[in-house]
């Protein structure tokens, strides 16, 4: 195991890592991220997640033809100039076939995990708005993120998908899903073929405001 990254630096240097090396993640050190992750806030501690680790090839691929038709139609909308799924936007745009080496490789993919959370363990705050609810996910997407920082700090990549929730009706029997819970993510793990560590974000000031959101600018 290498040494640990400092929390700044795990937290600046975690970029998304779609390419693994043919290395294996020993079930040891797969345990050890799990174990780190489960210290992630939720509403209430009730600590909704659940997680699978999928080994079945054959799931794998059944699992990669629906995230394929997503991503094929995620193309497509993205092709209109506008951003494919986005709230209130129903993009009418057939499909694009792109390669997709993440899912086409999904059999040499390390480490597949799919993520659940139960709902009846969640307080949607914003269940009764006139818009989908986004609050629900504070309860397990600090989990989620907390599996890539405790896999980047072993010398690990990952990255979290959501293609797999668009599908989720008929992702639900392959994996098991119990009744009244969402499939919330999927993440891909493995020894990195490039760590990304130089990362393009946004200026505080560019999202910061003082008092209201169409207020000054928060320099510091």
């Amino acid at each position: 195991m290498t040494d640990p990254l400092p929390l700044r630096d795990a937290l600046r240097t975690t970029g998304a890592v779609r390419a693994f090396t043919d290395e294996p993640v020993p079930d040891a050190l797969l345990h050890d991220v799990l174990d780190d992750a489960r210290f992630a806030p939720s509403g209430g501690n009730r600590q909704p997640w659940r997680v699978a680790v999928v080994r079945d090839t054959a799931v794998r691929t059944e699992l990669a033809g629906l995230m394929r038709t997503v991503w094929e139609e995620y193309v497509g909308a993205n092709a209109t100039g506008v951003t494919a799924f986005a709230f209130g936007r129903s993009i009418d745009a057939p499909p694009i076939a792109a390669p997709n080496p993440l899912l086409d490789g999904i059999d040499r993919v390390p480490v597949v995990l799919a993520v659940a959370a139960d709902l009846h363990r969640i307080a949607m705050m914003d269940g009764n708005l006139e818009r989908p609810p986004l609050t629900g996910g504070a309860s397990v997407y600090p989990f989620c993120w907390s599996i890539v920082l405790a896999a980047r700090s072993r010398g690990l990549g990952g990255v979290i998908t959501t293609f797999l929730s668009r599908a989720e009706p008929a992702a639900a029997p392959l994996l098991g899903l119990p009744p009244d819970h969402a499939l919330v993510a999927t993440i891909f793990l493995g020894f990195p073929v490039h760590q990304p560590t130089k990362l393009s974000r946004h200026p505080v000031n560019a999202f910061a405001t003082v008092d209201r959101f169409d207020g000054d600018s928060f320099d510091g």
